[in-house]
């Protein structure tokens, strides 16, 4: 896969999401997120629930594990999808040109 599937894709899922995302809850997810309102005392309970993505979000970043994820998947970092840009694009690296093994060692 390459920086063009990865763009793509990221706009077809955030079509998909629209402006409200349904999500079902199990018992341990809304007994601790009663707690987190009951401590926190937020606005709305989605709130909490965009703080928690954002958490997420961060966390998989400051790891590493969303750049495993994406080169895993993609082949490109999170840095590359930001800029547009793979590593080769922005080094010139695929710019080379191909060696010919025949007469690599000719002079």
């Amino acid at each position: 896969m390459s920086l063009e599937e990865l763009s793509t894709e990221m706009e077809t899922r955030y079509s998909d999401l629209g402006t409200e995302c349904p999500i079902t809850l199990d018992r341990e997810t809304r007994n601790e997120l009663a707690l987190l309102e009951t401590a926190l005392e937020p606005t709305s309970t989605d709130e909490l629930v965009r703080r928690a993505i954002h958490l997420l979000f961060q966390t998989c970043v400051d790891t590493g594990k969303l750049d495993f994820q994406l080169r895993s998947g993609y082949d490109v970092t999170y840095d590359e999808y930001l800029s547009g840009m793979t590593f080769d694009d922005m080094t010139g690296g695929d710019e080379y040109p191909s060696l010919d093994e025949e007469r690599r060692y000719r002079f």
